[in-house]
């Protein structure tokens, strides 16, 4: 840190030199003060554009810059604020569950940063942190994006399965495990083939894998469990914003609505709408992404 030396002039009346040195004492604790009162968030953030506020929180071991081309749609009306979680992507990971953390965070950045009527964006679990976000303090938000997320993933199997039923059938310890045995190329491989599943363009299924590979595997493991373990389809209630959700096609679109449907059932103002594509929307149906974003967004 470079030294700056304030010289008080000896001429100075006593009285005047004490005041100049109390209002330097003062100045330093501010600057000091608030240096020490920063808050240093685990997530990563990329701001673009001008306008309303968006946070833009990507999916399951994503970077956030999964969010480029809605970015580059975006940022000439709203303020993107990108997001990369903790341990995905090459970024550095956390002790603390992920997930209830990144709600806790979040919502601190909203509030430190005093974002006016920001509206959250999420894909998969980044749809499903935007609801629990939301859901926490709805008072905060002006509009809830969901991209192929939900509020229960087992749920979409069995609407009535419940999170001891889960916990029985998913052990977090086996797979820490699992995720933490597999060298380099044998995630690359695993990931690839899982991405292929879940976006049409190949060269993005690469990308899909190798930030996987790049993601801390504890937290690929803890974070899967999290979602598998964690219900908030009753908490949607308290959401009082409207909330759009995108979902893709799940064998058939009249499946896809009805399973969807059950989710947010407890969603007070809700749009829901389904496509023909894979779980990244955004990649696979753009234009027809586009024109939903631009719509609700009115």
């Amino acid at each position: 840190m470079k030294t700056i030396v304030l010289r008080i002039n000896k001429d100075l009346p006593n009285y005047l030199s004490h005041f100049t040195k109390v209002g330097i004492s003062i100045l330093l604790l501010i600057i000091y003060g608030s240096a020490f009162a920063q808050k240093k968030y685990d997530f990563q953030v990329s701001i673009y554009g001008t306008g309303t506020p968006i946070i833009l929180i990507p999916g399951y071991s994503c970077s956030g810059t999964v969010w480029t081309e809605t970015v580059n749609h975006l940022k000439d009306k709203y303020e993107c604020h990108v997001l990369t979680l903790p341990g995905f992507a090459g970024q550095a990971p956390i002790k603390e569950a992920l997930l209830e953390t990144m709600r806790n965070e979040i919502i601190a950045y909203t509030e430190a940063k005093k974002l006016q009527n920001p509206i959250l964006l999420g894909h998969s679990l980044g749809g499903f942190l935007s609801l629990w976000i939301a859901s926490t303090a709805p008072y905060l938000f002006q509009k809830v994006i969901v991209v192929d997320g939900v509020p229960f993933y087992p749920g979409m199997q069995n609407p009535n399965t419940s999170v001891e039923e889960v916990k029985k059938l998913v052990d977090k310890d086996a797979l820490i495990a699992q995720f933490t045995s597999m060298g380099n190329q044998q995630l690359s491989v695993y990931a690839e083939n899982i991405a292929r599943q879940l976006v049409t363009d190949s060269i993005k299924a690469k990308t899909i894998a190798e930030w996987q590979v790049q993601s801390d595997r504890v937290t690929l493991a803890s974070a899967f469990y999290e979602m598998m373990t964690t219900d908030i389809r009753q908490d949607l209630a308290k959401i009082t914003i409207p909330v759009l959700v995108l979902g893709s096609k799940y064998e058939t679109l009249e499946k896809s609505q009805h399973i969807l449907s059950e989710q947010y059932k407890y969603v007070k103002k809700l749009t829901l709408h389904n496509t023909n594509s894979k779980h990244f929307i955004m990649y696979d149906q753009p234009i027809w992404f586009f024109k939903e974003l631009d719509t609700f967004l009115k």
